[in-house]
């Protein structure tokens, strides 16, 4: 029977849950209708000789709206996210004042829902947390190990878990930072931060958290893995059954110490820049998927270029990387280094299944219309200048990469080139209630 759609997309080589196939995707209302037939829609877009790929979901952005949005704020890092071909991101509490309870919750949600152009959701902090649970938090963290004591951390994943949220932890021992910075404070060439930092102060942080998390009700939640020590303890806790799961950002694939020697305070980050072992260990793991690494998030953390020029202890960690995070990963794929399936996997369907986002995530009937068309042969260099982000810079200047040729947010286009989505066109996501959990 011929039925009139909203929107077709047309000839494209459409990433389905079955495979790559060649069928078209019928629109109606924001949601996708059906995968092949012949039909009618109001309108068309060809996509010929293209890659049609679920829209990203970033789960670890700093937007910094409320704070210090000089820096970025929601309309000008979701049209990021948008060229880049991210349809959802997961904002951080780390904001000012911080996520830590409801009154905060719906101030950042107010302007979110006025500013983001791509679906978003929200973050609660380590404070009110039943609280923010009610208010439709999709986890509690950023959790910042190293800013608790272990009694602390306790309580905070106790909580987490009765609320039946999953805990994001950003793992670093405290005490491990606090004894190896004291000694090398008269230093200040840029390689000293990973030795203030080593690799293992995340696995012993990550231990700690396994060692008194419940996670029966919620999930514990690595996030930016950066070393094999910390890797192996997550992958231990993987073959034990535990409910864990972690992320890795680009730059932790992508750059090592060795690489502060040209970029400097610049690739000051937390946690910091490994070996190369390291990277070649974490690229390992994110080939396995749920068996190693199960999803890619950016920890776009901007900051302007004059901060950054700070000596080493004084400048902010952090880089941009929301709207480079798809397009260096593509790229990733062009050479070999990671398949289409598993870039898919941990750029959309994995990350929707762990913040259950049930609308989001894959190409298929009942799901939103959530779309990056992607040309594979149309590689180009990283350039700061035509990114969006206000922080102006990237690490990434001059890396080979692979952008959308459009991105596509619940049938709408929000990028072609050029930012054609509205701020306060992105929709606040709650996490589906879980079967067997009380709706809060």
């Amino acid at each position: 029977m011929d039925i009139s759609y909203d929107l077709a997309i047309k000839n494209g080589r459409v990433y389905t849950p079955r495979g790559l196939l060649s069928i078209d995707i019928w629109v109606r209302e924001g949601r996708i209708e059906a995968l092949g037939g012949s039909h009618h829609a109001d309108e068309r877009i060809d996509a010929t000789g293209m890659l049609v790929l679920p829209g990203a979901i970033d789960a670890h952005v700093h937007f910094r709206d409320p704070g210090p949005n000089y820096k970025e704020d929601w309309a000008s890092g979701s049209a990021s996210a948008a060229a880049g071909g991210v349809t959802a991101v997961i904002d951080q509490p780390n904001t000012d004042p911080r996520t830590l309870d409801a009154r905060a919750f719906d101030m950042k949600l107010d302007i979110a829902r006025h500013r983001s152009v791509v679906d978003f959701c929200l973050n609660g902090g380590p404070g009110d947390i039943e609280s923010l649970a009610a208010c439709g938090a999709a986890a509690i963290g950023e959790i910042f190990s190293y800013e608790h004591s272990d009694s602390e951390m306790e309580a905070i994943l106790q909580d987490t878990s009765r609320a039946g949220l999953p805990a994001c932890l950003h793992a670093e021992d405290g005490q491990i930072i606090r004894e190896c910075s004291a000694p090398l404070q008269d230093r200040h060439e840029p390689e000293v931060y990973s030795q203030a930092r080593p690799a293992w102060a995340e696995a012993v942080a990550i231990e700690k958290a396994l060692s008194c998390a419940d996670c029966r009700m919620g999930r514990l939640h690595i996030c930016h893995l950066s070393s094999a020590q910390g890797l192996e303890r997550v992958l231990q806790a993987k073959r034990e059954g535990r409910l864990v799961t972690c992320e890795v950002a680009p730059h932790h694939l992508l750059f090592t110490a060795r690489d502060y020697r040209e970029q400097g305070s610049f690739l000051k980050m937390n946690p910091p820049l490994r070996s190369q072992a390291d990277c070649d260990a974490l690229w390992q793991a994110l080939r396995g998927g749920g068996v190693g690494i199960d999803i890619l998030a950016s920890d776009h953390a901007p900051h302007l270029p004059e901060e950054k020029r700070e000596d080493i202890w004084q400048a902010p960690p952090g880089i941009p990387g929301v709207e480079t995070m798809l397009p260096l990963m593509l790229m990733a794929v062009r050479k070999n280094m990671l398949s289409l399936e598993r870039l898919v996997d941990a750029a959309a369907s994995r990350p929707a299944e762990i913040f259950r986002l049930s609308g989001k995530g894959s190409i298929e009937p009942g799901k939103d219309a959530d779309l990056v068309i992607v040309d594979s042969k149309a590689v180009s260099r990283i350039d700061a200048e035509k990114l969006h982000s206000r922080a102006e810079w990237t690490a990434y200047q001059g890396m080979q990469a692979i952008f959308p040729k459009m991105t596509i947010l619940r049938g709408e286009v929000i990028y072609d080139g050029e930012i054609q989505g509205r701020p306060g066109f992105g929709r606040f996501m709650r996490p589906a209630v879980r079967a067997g959990q009380k709706a809060l």
